[in-house]
């Protein structure tokens, strides 16, 4: 999944107005789009073309969508939202890697994306054990109105593709949804500011 996220940045783009959709301004979309033919340099920087195409041929053949995975995830533990999700296709099964929390507490779950089952499963870890500026993204994620699975709804309409992977960053101050949609055989980055992320 590192490799797909690493294909779907390049040169950014400003992507349609989203005025009618769920994020209404001060919210933004940029998109970029990855090359759809991968080139024998792409083995030059690192990326194994053959995986990156085998991961995307097992995301688009996956019988759960990422929104999906992201609500049986949040269905586990009552109040809990999500504050990651990527594809992994190199699994057997292929599945959806979700982190979501609640209260202080993130919970890291496996789910099938062929039948939507929970795989395995890991206690939760304190929000205390991670970095500070994770733990400063999280508490801001708990205080927002928008959710990742508002980011990604606005993310496929405004691609109209699939999101294969979901997330935050913060830039410059400004904690952002960061998705990652494939559109047709491209990937595409999303980066959306929900109103009240700026740190305080």
């Amino acid at each position: 999944m590192h490799a797909l996220r690493h294909l779907a940045l390049g040169t950014r783009l400003l992507a349609t107005a989203l005025l009618a959709l769920p994020f209404a301004s001060p919210a933004y979309a940029i998109s970029s789009s990855a090359a759809a033919a991968l080139s024998p340099q792409d083995s030059d920087s690192g990326l194994d073309v053959h995986a990156v195409r085998r991961e995307l041929d097992s995301f688009q053949s996956a019988q759960i969508s990422l929104r999906k995975a992201m609500a049986i995830a949040e269905a586990l533990h009552s109040g809990s939202i999500t504050a990651d999700i990527s594809f992994d296709g190199a699994s057997e099964p292929a599945v959806y890697r979700v982190k979501t929390m609640q209260q202080n507490r993130i919970w890291q779950h496996a789910i099938d994306a062929s039948t939507g089952q929970v795989i395995g499963g890991e206690p939760p870890s304190p929000l205390a054990s991670l970095g500070a500026e994770d733990r400063d993204n999280l508490v801001v994620l708990r205080a927002l109105r928008h959710r990742l699975a508002d980011a990604v709804r606005v993310a496929e309409h405004t691609t109209s593709g699939k999101a294969i992977s979901g997330g935050l960053m913060r830039e410059r101050g400004k904690l952002n949804f960061v998705i990652v949609v494939l559109t047709g055989s491209d990937l595409k980055e999303v980066i959306l500011e929900p109103p009240g992320a700026r740190k305080r």
